[in-house]
């Protein structure tokens, strides 16, 4: 059964904010060394699904530089290919949409199914069930659905579905769910349906799987509900961004997102960087450590990423730290997230004070993680409050600030 995958990778990620400023969200580093988008890529390798197209919109350099060939995911072959796709004149206003602005993929595939992605989720899925259960069903859609918790089914799109998991109903966030089938965004079309569904809805300029084709399709066609029971994440907050990354230094038995299975590895482009080195007077405990990171100083339930440097009396706890970034020595970093490149000078603390919301975004910070963006620079014994959020390339030190007050935001001038 030949299969078409395209991942729509061209969300925003506003809600990640200092963290999606200068990448698209499936470009944002996850877990060390991975990005979000090497989940759905590695995914459909270990599917033995070859034939990828990504379907890109706001600032896909990022994304572009780290995909290349699509050689870390055999898609280099020749028999396979991985194409980004970017808008030609007009943005998507719809996921169907997206994948109606490039219709010629669909025409020059000869595939007999397209497989419809996010690229901004954590999880690890055999596709090949899905579309084997979507074959067996002689089903037009199949719908993933992860099975979820009854008093959670409020949060999500919801499918109720009969005895053979044909769908009746969808819901976007009922009130009071009837089903536990919470829609994950992904998607089995039969080739040439899928391409009808698109040509017969050109009318509607902000076409959406979930708010159009879906519903048109339970009340004409055979439409399907996969259930999936397995770990499934969206890391679109801070605090399930951060959450999600700490989860996977945990003792083995409480982790639910297995890394080191040999059957299923997660692939991605690495940089050729040394081994990590640990210093003499290292302290670790629960930590993810990432090639070329040097660790001098105290790591305690902390992900550290490639590049990383952390000087003698540094300490870091319960952070997630991107890379090339310097903790240098008597720094404190607690609670926080801090994007590449950025500079934490001697003695400097990150995390003081109450735990007051954000001023500006109180909706993104309020738990008292702290934010960095690239490139930002702390200065010697600057005190950095909590649910503080420091856009890149600002340099505190230059600006004469050695105290922020929890809560703040500091823009670049």
């Amino acid at each position: 059964m030949k299969t078409l995958a395209i991942i729509l990778a061209g969300g925003r990620g506003s809600r990640l904010d200092i963290l999606s400023e200068k990448r698209v969200k499936p470009s944002v580093p996850f877990a060390g060394k991975y990005r979000i988008i090497d989940f759905t890529l590695s995914n459909c390798c270990n599917s033995g699904i070859y034939d990828v197209d990504i379907l890109t919109q706001y600032l896909p350099l990022s994304l572009n530089e780290h995909i290349g060939s699509g050689k870390p995911w055999d898609m280099d072959r020749r028999d396979s290919h991985v194409t980004l796709l970017q808008p030609h004149s007009e943005w998507y206003n719809g996921t169907a949409d997206a994948i109606r602005k490039n219709l010629h993929c669909l025409y020059e595939s000869n595939a007999d199914y397209v497989l419809i992605l996010s690229g901004d989720h954590i999880y690890k899925m055999d596709y090949r069930k899905l579309i084997n259960f979507h074959v067996e069903k002689n089903a037009e859609i199949t719908i993933a659905c992860k099975v979820v918790p009854l008093e959670e089914a409020s949060r999500f799109g919801i499918m109720e579905a009969d005895e053979t998991q044909k769908v009746v109903r969808f819901v976007e966030k009922p009130k009071e769910p009837k089903s536990d089938l919470a829609s994950m965004g992904i998607y089995v079309f039969n080739r040439l349906k899928l391409i009808e569904l698109l040509e017969n809805n050109d009318d509607i300029p902000d076409l959406d799987f979930g708010g159009h084709i879906i519903p048109q399709m339970i009340d004409t066609g055979k439409v399907y509900a996969y259930k999936f029971f397995d770990y499934w994440k969206d890391v679109g907050t801070y605090d399930s961004y951060l959450k999600a990354n700490l989860e996977l230094i945990e003792t083995v038995d409480k982790i639910e997102l297995d890394m080191y299975d040999p059957n299923w590895k997660i692939y991605t482009r690495s940089e050729d960087m040394p081994a990590v080195k640990i210093g003499s007077k290292a302290k670790i405990k629960q930590a993810l450590l990432s090639n070329g990171a040097i660790i001098a100083g105290e790591v305690t339930r902390s992900v550290i990423s490639p590049g990383v440097t952390i000087h003698p009396t540094a300490k870091v706890i319960n952070s997630v730290i991107l890379n090339d970034t310097e903790i240098r020595a008597g720094a404190v970093v607690e609670n926080a997230i801090i994007d590449k490149h950025s500079v934490i000078k001697e003695n400097a603390v990150i995390g003081a004070f109450d735990n007051i919301p954000n001023k500006d975004k109180p909706s993104l910070l309020s738990t008292g993680i702290t934010v960095l963006g690239k490139r930002v620079v702390v200065g010697k014994g600057t005190v950095i409050g909590k649910n503080v959020r420091i856009f890149s390339n600002v340099d505190l030190e230059k600006k004469g600030i050695t105290k922020v007050d929890s809560g703040e935001t500091i823009l670049k001038d």
